[in-house]
């Protein structure tokens, strides 16, 4: 009789260290074909992510009892045209991190996306995919989004303000030089159909004389009828030793035309500049996109994008992508 109750005691407490735990196993498929040109030459390409990058990953959360838990997430990138690893080499490419959640907000430490990155996309018009602008026009989007050997605090909402830092460690100091470093924080706010989101990050490579700065600020507004974009963007140093800076701007605006189709529209415009007037360089594009939703799960997608680049002394480049593709979530 003992033993059958302290069985019954150990299978309840099983059952409960259980219902406290979970683990999920998610991912995206996200494929697109198009007609690619650059300069005059015109490719018909198969081709991974066009709206979200193509994952999987495994994630799981424990209740530790008084609001405090424990969270993993282990996340790898993968190409489905092809079915090689999005970063060779990198079992996971993506995020990599243990960490705590409460009420204090979150930490993280391992490999995640810096603060920056949390919100360098969140303004960004035609579904924040390759048919917008702003990934081919802007220079602040050329910033490191997930260097790893990382430490990452998010805070509560407090009245619809929020925030994050995260640092990462270049473990490269020798006698000669000090270490390399990320820097990246953020601020946000979110209220109503206001959202607003200033993202800062600074890398500090010992390669390079002057450390690269990225500044993001980024809003959108919801009228019901239409969502505007609005995003702004600088950047200092590029390329290091030149000493370039950067100043762009982007617009854009979702239509929703039903519950399942929305259209959306964006204009970009990146200016170069050097200090010493021997390098000026202008790039501008825009993007037209259309998005269906079959599913909570599928969503079809396509549009166009075409943006142009001018250097000084030398002659325009041109891109533009026709595409159609599908994204599925599981």
């Amino acid at each position: 009789m003992k033993k059958s109750l302290i069985a019954l005691a150990v299978l309840a407490a099983s059952g409960a260290a259980m219902a406290q735990s979970a683990v999920t196993l998610y991912g995206i498929a996200d494929v697109w074909l198009g007609s690619e040109k650059t300069a005059n030459v015109r490719d018909t390409k198969l081709d991974s992510g066009g709206v979200s990058g193509s994952r999987w990953g495994i994630k799981g959360t424990e209740d530790l009892g008084g609001g405090l838990k424990a969270n993993f997430l282990l996340e790898q990138g993968f190409k489905i045209d092809t079915g090689a690893q999005a970063t060779p080499g990198q079992a996971f490419s993506r995020q990599s991190y243990v960490g705590f959640s409460g009420g204090f907000g979150e930490v993280k430490l391992g490999k995640m996306w810096t603060a920056y990155d949390d919100v360098s996309g969140a303004a960004n018009a035609v579904f924040d995919s390759a048919l917008s602008p702003m990934g081919k026009v802007f220079k602040s989007t050329d910033y490191n989004s997930n260097p790893g050997n990382s430490l990452y605090y998010a805070t509560p909402s407090f009245g619809g303000f929020a925030g994050a830092v995260s640092y990462s460690l270049g473990e490269d100091k020798t006698a000669a030089v000090s270490a390399s470093s990320i820097a990246s924080y953020n601020v946000t706010y979110a209220a109503g159909p206001l959202a607003v989101q200033f993202g800062y990050q600074v890398e500090d490579s010992n390669a390079f004389a002057n450390d690269k700065k990225f500044t993001r600020l980024g809003g959108t507004y919801d009228f019901g009828v239409a969502k505007l974009y609005a995003n702004y963007g600088k950047v200092s140093n590029i390329g290091n030793a030149v000493d370039r800076d950067a100043k762009e701007y982007q617009i854009g605006v979702d239509f929703p035309v039903s519950s399942a189709l929305t259209l959306s529209a964006g204009y970009a415009k990146s200016d170069d500049s050097n200090p010493a007037g021997v390098y000026e360089a202008t790039r501008k594009g825009y993007g037209v996109g259309a998005a269906y939703s079959l599913s909570k799960r599928t969503t079809v997608y396509g549009g166009y994008e075409s943006d142009k680049a001018t250097v000084q002394n030398a002659a325009d480049a041109k891109h533009s992508l026709l595409a159609v593709g599908v994204k599925h979530t599981f």
